[in-house]
This record gives C-alpha cells, structure tokens and sequence, in this order.
C-alpha cells in the first residue's frame, strides 16, 4: 500500500516529509476525482443519446416502422455484439475506436428501447426515469465513499444475477403476475447492489493503474459501460413496477 493512504505513517514523519506526502495524497485525490467524472461524463452522455435515439424513433413514422418490423431483432442482440467487441478488442484498440463502439452501443441501446414509448406512458416513464437517476447516484456515492469491502456484496449479486435470468427464461414459458412482481423487485435490489458494487470497483482499479495513460481512458470508457448497464436495467425494473401502461 502507498505510504501516503496511510494517516498514522504521515503523522509520524511531520515536517517536509509530512507535508510533501500530504501534497502526493492531494495528487492522488485530485486524479481520482478527475477519473470518475470521466466515466460519469461518458456514462450520462451515453444514457442521453439512447433517451433520445429512444424518443426519435418512437415518435417518427420511420421509426415506428423499424420498431413493428423484425428489424427490432437486430436491436436488441447489437448492443450485446458492441459490448464484446469493446471486452475483446480493449488491449489492441485505439482509445478512439473503442469512444466511437461506445456511441455505436448507446445509439443501438436507444433503438432497443425505444419500444417503451409504445408500453408505457411518458409521464410514468419520466418519473421512473428520475427516481432511478436518484436511487442511481445514492447508490453510487455509497460504493465511492464506504469503507466496507462490497466484493461479498458484488459476487452475491452477480449468482443472483444468473438465478434472475435463469428465472425470467422459465416465466417466457410460464407466465404468472406474481413471477412478473418478483423478478421485477429482485432485478432492482440485483442491480442496485451492482451498481455500488461497480463504483468500488471502478475506483480501486484506479489505484491499481496510478490513474495514468491511454489504458486508463479505456477502462474509464468500460467504466463507463458497466455503470450504463447497472442504470438502464435498474430503470427496466422498476418501469415494470412503477409503470403506467397505455
């Protein structure tokens, strides 16, 4: 562990010593921040194309058009064939090409759901869409500000992540209410737990890096991704509880 996260260690050398470390741990906090308003900055940008792509095209005829077609097939798998070309291709890829997969999967993401609009009411997805924003961020500065090692927390929720898919994969075939309402509230508590997770994560890995470097960009970028995903399934979830339908 760097000498200048330790308190007790800076106390005891005083002096030069004590103020050169405290200005090294000022550094340190300064990038840290810097590194996670990037992936914030990639990660709100991101959802803010897709709301719009979302919108767009379920308020065109063009794109109702593509959304009523089998078209809507090949929404739904591409945003899953950009987040594996992004994993695979993270070491080889300029960081340029991987900012541009990032744009392609938010605009993909959009078109995948933009057939909310035509479930949903748009006052009822406005009011999800801010109450998952705000459960989002306190979640959020939960994982960056605890003390408490949430990777229990994150290895928990990543088993219930597959028992959910396992469990919505058996509910295609038997369809119930009572299935619908539980997967719904697990799905929020799963991804709530994830996204704390993630942030902890996120912030270590900058530890790990020094913070510096084209590589860190990248991993800011899959940062970036990661929390996306927490954000958009959370907000699924709790639309299919909070969720007028028209």
């Amino acid at each position: 562990m760097a000498i200048w996260n330790d308190p007790q260690a800076e106390a005891r050398l005083g002096g030069v010593g004590g103020a050169s470390l405290g200005l090294r741990g000022a550094v340190v906090d300064a990038g840290l921040r810097a590194y996670m308003l990037r992936i914030y900055n990639y990660m709100a940008s991101g959802v803010l194309l897709s709301g719009l792509v979302a919108l767009v095209m379920a308020n065109t005829r063009f794109g109702l058009s593509l959304i009523l077609s089998p078209a809507q097939i090949l929404f739904m798998l591409a945003p899953l064939g950009f987040i594996l070309a992004m994993s695979f291709g993270l070491q080889r890829m300029r960081t340029s090409t991987l900012q541009a997969l990032f744009w392609a999967f938010s605009v993909s993401m959009g078109c995948s759901l933009s057939v909310i609009f035509l479930v949903y009411t748009g006052a009822s997805i406005a009011a999800t869409f801010f109450a998952a924003a705000g459960s989002f961020a306190g979640l959020s500065l939960f994982g960056y500000t605890t003390k408490r090692n949430l990777s229990g927390v994150g290895s928990f929720c990543v088993m219930g992540l597959w028992g959910l898919l396992i469990t919505m994969v058996v509910a295609m075939f038997v369809p119930s209410l009572r299935a619908n309402l539980i997967i719904s509230v697990l799905g929020v508590l799963i991804f709530a737990g994830l996204t704390a997770w993630h942030t902890q994560r996120l912030k270590g890995m900058y530890f790990q890096l020094g913070g510096a470097g084209a590589y860190a960009e990248k991993l800011a970028i899959m940062g970036a991704v990661s929390l996306y995903l927490d954000f958009l399934n959370m907000f699924q979830f709790m639309l299919s509880l909070m969720g007028d339908r028209r």
